[in-house]
């Protein structure tokens, strides 16, 4: 199997690997590496000089199945200051995935910093390995490194973790680190489930991430928390980070119900 996520086959196409593979089937992926190529098209639009990626959302129309997909980006509204842009991500003639991303034009701004989450600590290297809970599948899962930070993916609860991929996103290419923070944001709803997964479904519709500056390593921090309601709905949202601090927030809408309803 490849060290990569995607294999490139040309003309905006790109086959899964099992990598990909999620914890609820091995027939569907995991929706952080599809987020990721998102973000991988949204990036290489053109006209993004001296701009950055500000918010990204990523509506989830059904499964991505590990079969050949499309990826397609554009401009939906320029500006000089402010432009909207949208991605696709297509099995055949179905949508699978639709992104919507605003890039804003940076300025320095480094003198108002204010409200910044707390870095987390400890760093990587002092941290404990960190385990995803029993009886969910590999893939993707075993393509992650997780180290914790508080509690864990297999303790039920709000936790805050660190992980990166063992892989690269796409074959023969470097993993950029939006495109790393994206592969592993869409795991917050995972990393800080509270319920029995043999027993309940908790599976997010959409990931939005709201960014404050553009990421850097290998290594992106998730500091999680579930909220459930009464009626099925859920939210899961994470302040995200890298070794130097926060650098976004993100927040994920949830189905959950029992598994047998």
């Amino acid at each position: 199997m490849a060290d990569a996520f995607f294999l490139p086959v040309g003309d905006g196409r790109f086959q899964p690997t099992a990598h990909t593979a999620g914890p609820w089937t091995p027939d569907a992926q995991h929706f952080g590496p599809p987020s990721a190529l998102l973000v991988r098209a949204l990036e290489n639009v053109e006209g993004g000089q001296g701009k950055q990626l500000a918010r990204v959302t990523v509506e989830i129309l059904g499964p991505a199945p590990l079969t050949e997909l499309t990826v397609s980006a554009g401009l939906d509204r320029p500006g000089r200051s402010v432009e909207l842009l949208s991605a696709e991500l297509r099995d055949g003639g179905r949508a699978v995935a639709r992104a919507s991303a605003w890039r804003i034009s940076t300025s320095d701004t480094a003198e108002i910093i204010a409200n910044l989450a707390e870095p987390l600590r400890p760093l990587p290297e002092d941290a404990p390995e960190a385990h995803w809970p029993e009886g969910w599948h590999g893939g993707y899962l075993e393509a992650m490194e997780l180290r914790a930070v508080r509690g864990g993916p297999d303790q039920p609860g709000a936790c805050a973790v660190w992980g990166r991929p063992r892989v690269q996103l796409v074959d023969g290419e470097k993993i950029s680190p939006l495109q790393r923070l994206f592969t592993f944001a869409d795991s917050g709803n995972g990393v800080s489930n509270f319920l029995d997964p043999r027993r309940w479904w908790f599976i997010n519709t959409d990931l939005t991430v709201h960014l404050i500056r553009a990421p850097e390593g290998d290594w992106v921090g998730l500091d999680a928390r579930t909220t459930v309601g009464a009626h099925g709905l859920g939210t899961a949202t994470s302040t995200l980070h890298d070794l130097s601090g926060q650098v976004g927030t993100g927040a994920q809408a949830l189905l959950v119900r029992t598994r047998a309803g």
